[in-house]
This record gives structure tokens, C-alpha cells and sequence, in this order.
């Protein structure tokens, strides 16, 4: 039976393809990024659509990567790895192959967090983005 908010032991999480972590990291990002402009703005859904693609984008997930690599722990900068350098099923169609492979890096990361229950890493990582 599936449980909501499951969490994986590390060992487990490190087993799990790096497109399957980003795919889960995907979809966190776009939920962090989502809740941040509606808790954060009162823009038209449209603006808020138009703003969470281009931030959600390989583009932009590569521009917050520049940002918050530097923090990652040997430990985070090896998932990273594994989802940047992993054989990817589709190609990016508005994105370099560095930014396309980057951003593949970064969702695996905030896929294996959110599957370790790392809720607390997630938001020091992405909060950086807010930083000056």
C-alpha cells in the first residue's frame, strides 16, 4: 500500500535511476516554485504560468545551479553527478545540452532529498535563490 510523504533510507534512494529521481525532482521544484509565487505574489495565474516556465526551465534551474552548487555536500554533488552525466530519453528543445544535462543533475538531486525526507536541505538549497 502507498503512503503519501514515504520516505526512503538513503541506501534505498541511491538505488533508484537518476531520470527517476528527476523525475520526482521535477515535479518538487515546480510545486516550490508554484507555492512561492502564490504565497509570495498576487499575480493573474497567467503571469504566475509565465513566470514559474521560465524559472522552472533548464535555462533557469541551470542559473539557481550557479547559485547553490557551491553548498552541495560531497554526498549531494555525487546524485548530482550521476543525474547530469545519465542517459536521458528526450532532448531539450530550448536548452543547451549543458543546461538540459545541469538541470537533469539538479531535479535528481531534489528528488533523492525529497525521497530521503531531506525537506529541510531542499529549502536551504532553493532558498538561495531568494539571496542577493
Amino acid at each position: 500500500m502507498f503512503k503519501f510523504f514515504t520516505t526512503l533510507p538513503e541506501e534505498k534512494a541511491k538505488t533508484i535511476s537518476p531520470i527517476t529521481l528527476a523525475f520526482v525532482g521535477d515535479a518538487v521544484y515546480t510545486l516550490y516554485v508554484r507555492e512561492k509565487l502564490v504565497i509570495c505574489h498576487d499575480f493573474s495565474t497567467g503571469t504566475m504560468q509565465k513566470l514559474s516556465s521560465s524559472e522552472v526551465s533548464a535555462h533557469g534551474q541551470n542559473a539557481l545551479l550557479e547559485k547553490i552548487l557551491p553548498a552541495f555536500t560531497e554526498e549531494e554533488t555525487a546524485v548530482f553527478k550521476r543525474g547530469r552525466n545519465a542517459k536521458k530519453p528526450t532532448r531539450s528543445k530550448n536548452a543547451t545540452v549543458a543546461e538540459y544535462n545541469n538541470s537533469t543533475g539538479f531535479e535528481a538531486l531534489l528528488g533523492y532529498l525529497y525521497l530521503t525526507g531531506n525537506y529541510g536541505r531542499i529549502e536551504e538549497l532553493l532558498s538561495k535563490n531568494d539571496e542577493n
